[in-house]
């Protein structure tokens, strides 16, 4: 899977959304050993495999 190129402020937010997520209880998408929802949420994100996008308002 291709990973979109997101700006640090897209990076930012997509993590502390999927961060939240994890605590909440969302299930793992990836193997880790991490415990901390920010680490997984950064695994997740630099393995590509967050179904998130990001909608610019490009046209």
């Amino acid at each position: 899977m291709q990973q979109e190129r997101h700006n640090r402020y897209e990076k930012a937010r997509i993590l502390g959304a999927r961060a939240l997520q994890v605590s909440y209880g969302a299930p793992v998408l990836i193997e880790t050993d991490q415990s901390e929802p920010i680490l997984i949420a950064a695994e997740e994100y630099d393995a590509g495999v967050l179904p998130f996008t990001v909608n610019r308002g490009n046209k």
